[in-house]
């Protein structure tokens, strides 16, 4: 059986390298003449949400009309947006939204810069900036630079909140925690403050089936843990320190942002949902994003503005291919820790 198994994962390592010689000298010449064609990649899309609440509102109360009284209604309206749209413009300041939806290695981060770069240029009067995020974490260093684009809002005083809707845990976290304020709706995840890194070693597989495999290292610490070869306790301790550093770095940070947190309590890669989340002040407030924005939209323009790239098809295939690697890891990730999450 073991033999069979070998062989076929022979087999599915030949199709798979085969489909990628072929593969990827296509996927070169497309991507060469598209970037010939490519001027300016990206394009920032901006909506109205005011005017959408305005209008589903509008909509909701005319259903319960009859024909003439919804026509008197939309005329009435039309009137009065006419006649106070320059005055609404001038007196009202504007509160821009943005949206990160997180995977691992936190790929919406050039997305997110882009659209930080677009409020800090439009030199608007801006008031506030709204960052709905979800996300379950990822790597450090990605999610590093995401809370240090965000930073960038807080240092030109603009007020950054961030509305948890249903999850910012660990690498989402370290994200949201640089804002003014934190909110989370009652059921959100909030918190897994900490560090976690595994990974498989087959090298027992590979000496049974007389298969050798070579690493070589310029330092002594260079590679601590591999997949394939013999690892060392000394390797082990190395590893398990780096990762103690990597989460008092990350504690330091949460500190730094949010200083009245307890990070000894907090920092126990433990969530936090509700108010319980509240008391350990991960969040400040609880309530969902769109309760937070509508409340908004009676005093301030909102807008919500999105930064879209037209990617190159290559680029597309290589994002497709991390997002079905992405979501088949955590789904066996939410196989494992399913009961986690239960209360």
């Amino acid at each position: 059986m073991l033999d069979l198994f070998i062989a076929y994962g022979f087999f599915l390592l030949k199709a798979i390298t085969i489909a990628l010689a072929v593969l990827i000298p296509i996927l070169i010449i497309i991507n060469s003449s598209r970037q010939k064609n490519l001027q300016d990649k990206g394009q920032l899309t901006v909506k109205n949400l005011s005017k959408r609440y305005e209008n589903m509102g509008t909509s909701l109360k005319g259903s319960q009309m009859n024909s003439k009284e919804y026509k008197k209604l939309i005329k009435q309206k039309n009137k009065e947006d006419k006649k106070q749209k320059k005055k609404l413009v001038k007196q009202k300041q504007s509160i821009y939204v943005l949206n990160f939806m997180g995977d691992t290695m936190a790929s919406e981060v050039d997305k997110l810069k882009q659209e930080i770069n677009a409020i800090l240029a439009s030199k608007t009067n801006c008031k506030e900036v709204v960052l709905k995020v979800e996300s379950g974490g990822g790597a450090a260093y990605a999610y590093g630079l995401c809370a240090a684009e965000l930073k960038r809002l807080v240092e030109n005083k603009i007020k950054l909140t961030v509305c948890i809707d249903k999850v910012a845990a660990s690498g989402g976290y370290l994200m949201s925690c640089v804002a003014s304020k934190i909110i989370a709706a009652p059921w959100a995840v909030v918190g897994s403050i900490g560090v976690i890194a595994q990974l498989p070693n087959v090298h027992r597989l590979l000496k049974e089936n007389k298969i050798d495999f070579e690493m070589h290292t310029a330092g002594e610490f260079k590679r601590t843990l591999t997949m394939f070869g013999e690892n060392t306790e000394e390797g082990r301790k190395k590893f398990i320190s780096e990762l103690e550093d990597l989460h008092e770095v990350f504690k330091d940070f949460v500190q730094e942002n949010r200083p009245n947190i307890n990070t000894k309590e907090v920092s126990t890669g433990e969530v936090w949902q509700g108010k319980k989340a509240l008391e350990v002040g991960l969040i400040d407030d609880i309530k969902t994003s769109d309760d937070y924005l509508l409340k908004l939209s009676e005093k301030f323009n909102l807008y919500e503005i999105e930064y879209l790239e037209k990617k190159p098809l290559a680029d597309r295939f290589a994002f497709a291919a991390q997002m079905f690697v992405d979501k088949t890891l955590m789904k066996i990730q939410d196989t494992l820790n399913k009961d986690r999450y239960i209360r």
